[in-house]
């Protein structure tokens, strides 16, 4: 009697629960001067009725890539989608989710240099935007939020700092002051003028738009676009 042939698709060895994957997204702003941050009321269990990172679980039948899901999470939650999102960092393990053993979170960042029209979405009672800088220290965010805030900022910071502008950090065409007034508010700093602009043009980031100005007839000034 012949012995059952094996399945050579079959797993070699015990099959390992998966962990809980989610997508949350940093979607910041500046406004009054400052950096912002966009916060959803959670209208569902865990942490209901507290502020959080607009998010969702990844969806293997309904995403083609993280980025297509964190957009899918973005039409979801804010009623629109994002006009640019980076994946900045990931974080995993045990007791980040009251719902799974082990959760791990992929984290998209959107910088917002225009208006953007967002409405509480599915599972979402509201949308407000706080100082970004108060939500990395409120311990009273769901889940790990206030951390996964302060590295998105540390992270933006950075790249401001090194004269590194992502798209959709300014609108399409600005001012110097434009771009030094996002700059601080980002960093919570004032910059020196001269240098910040010596920097810049050493840099050999920005481009002249020809024959375009804004302001006053004494003291215009020069229409510039990110290379």
């Amino acid at each position: 009697m012949s012995s059952p042939q094996r399945n050579n698709d079959a797993p070699a060895g015990p099959i390992h629960p998966m962990p809980l994957v989610r997508l949350d997204l940093v979607v910041f702003r500046v406004a009054l001067g400052a950096l912002q941050v966009l916060l959803a009321k959670r209208q569902q269990a865990p942490f209901k009725g507290r502020l959080g990172l607009p998010g969702g679980v990844l969806r293997i039948d309904l995403d083609a890539s993280l980025e297509a899901g964190a957009q899918r999470v973005a039409l979801e939650r804010l009623g629109t989608a994002l006009p640019q999102v980076r994946q900045v960092l990931a974080v995993g393990g045990a007791k980040r989710d009251p719902r799974a053993p082990w959760a791990m979170t992929v984290v998209y960042r959107a910088v917002l240099s225009d208006e953007l029209p967002v409405r509480p979405g599915k599972r979402v009672q509201e949308l407000v935007w706080v100082d970004a800088q108060h939500a990395s220290q409120d311990a009273t965010l769901a889940f790990d939020h206030q951390q996964l805030i302060g590295q998105a900022i540390a992270g933006l910071r950075a790249e401001v700092e090194a004269l590194q502008f992502t798209p959709g950090f300014m609108p399409e065409e600005f001012t110097l002051p434009q771009l030094q007034a996002r700059c601080e508010a980002v960093l919570g700093a004032s910059l020196n003028k001269v240098t910040f602009r010596r920097r810049v043009e050493e840099a050999g980031i920005l481009k002249e738009v020809s024959g375009k100005m804004i302001g006053g007839a004494h003291r215009p000034a020069q229409v510039w676009k990110i290379t």
